[in-house]
């Protein structure tokens, strides 16, 4: 009866596909039956991380970088976070994408990449052992006028991969900080300081956190999150970001 059903699924699905054929969220080709939302190509072009990145602050750095203690862009700083895992770098398609969830029709898009990165680094992602999914709050203003939070629908879709609660109300962005294009990492520090306030909570006290953005440049704005995190009792904090970006 079970094999039944699945048949008659496919059939069902396969038949949706000829009336109403999916679309690349990418590039919009046609897809074919076997693609789901991206299509092989732009799926590879998005999934592709071929350069070697900082194991701590997931810079991209040169081949023979000596990393003992993190990069060089980050070996000077402390941060209250452990570590930063990335999809890739922030350039060709996947900025592209990341710069089309940064509007307010861009939701599906942020959830579909979510879901496409949870995917893609799901055994990574489980080794960290979190325990709750947390993303970067935006500002209530901020968020009002966007109309959602990209990195809360990100949040959404590792933690639905990975069996997660995700708790967006736990942390709370406090300031609505200037946007930081184009500015020093000082200024950035600076910009986001006490930006972030945290609820102690019994369960966040001593729990791996998995805090998650869409980009990470110099780290202030995770390191400001994770501070809050911190003094609200969570143990482990380790930051997934979809790109780390070079400026």
């Amino acid at each position: 009866m079970t094999k039944l059903v699945d048949v008659c699924r496919e059939a069902a699905g396969g038949l949706l596909h000829l009336i109403y054929p999916a679309v690349c969220a990418a590039c919009t080709r046609p897809l074919v039956q076997s693609e789901q939302h991206f299509c092989t190509s732009c799926r590879a072009a998005l999934t592709t991380d071929s350069l070697p990145s900082c194991p701590r602050c997931a810079s991209t750095v040169g081949p023979f970088t000596i990393l003992e203690g993190g990069c060089s862009n980050c070996r000077a700083y402390a941060f209250h976070f452990e570590n930063v895992i990335r999809l890739g770098p922030y350039d060709g398609l996947l900025r592209e994408m990341i710069l089309r969830t940064k509007h307010a029709t861009g939701e599906l898009l942020s959830e579909l990449l979510g879901s496409l990165w949870a995917e893609h680094a799901e055994e990574r992602l489980r080794a960290l052992q979190a325990h709750v999914v947390m993303p970067v709050p935006l500002h209530w203003w901020r968020r009002w006028t966007r109309g959602y939070n990209q990195s809360e629908s990100l949040g959404r879709a590792l933690a639905a991969r990975l069996g997660l609660p995700c708790q967006g109300r736990w942390l709370r962005r406090v300031r609505n900080t200037p946007r930081q294009v184009d500015q020093s990492a000082a200024a950035r520090r600076e910009n986001v300081r006490n930006a972030f306030v945290a609820q102690g909570r019994p369960d966040l006290r001593g729990k791996t956190v998995l805090l998650v953005d869409d980009v990470l440049t110099t780290g202030s704005t995770a390191n400001e999150a994770a501070s809050a995190l911190r003094k609200a009792g969570a143990g482990r904090i380790v930051v997934a970001v979809l790109a780390h970006s070079r400026s």
